[in-house]
């Protein structure tokens, strides 16, 4: 389970620390092309969205390989969970449709979840 957790908690964090930065350093003329939803939402809100992952990706690492707090690291999964919740209702909300990312990462984040509770 240990291994399982690093590899499925690893790459999603890595998918969510990319993510994230690309959110707090670009304008929205450059996200604009990966992700039409950016005109809908102000920029200081685009901006906490990636820094919440930024922050999330940190709490799936950090806390298990410290030692540290250990517990968050479930949390955190949850947190990308419900981030993702969210993200489908604003593309369906939206002119682009098209949710199988996020579908993808509901249930990454949700394994996730369970092999963080298993650590």
């Amino acid at each position: 389970m240990n291994i399982a957790y690093w590899l499925v908690a690893g790459l999603l964090a890595l998918f969510y620390l990319y993510a994230g930065t690309l959110k707090v350093i670009r304008s929205r003329d450059q996200l604009r092309p990966m992700m039409a939803w950016v005109d809908r939402l102000p920029l200081p809100a685009v901006r906490a969205l990636g820094t919440v992952e930024i922050l999330g990706a940190t709490g799936l690492i950090l806390p298990p390989l410290t030692g540290i707090a250990p517990a968050l690291a479930p949390v955190a999964a949850l947190g990308f969970v419900l981030l993702q919740a969210g993200a489908v209702a604003v593309h369906l909300s939206g002119e682009d449709r098209r949710i199988a990312l996020n579908v993808g990462l509901i249930a990454t984040a949700a394994v996730t979840v369970w092999l963080a509770a298993e650590l």
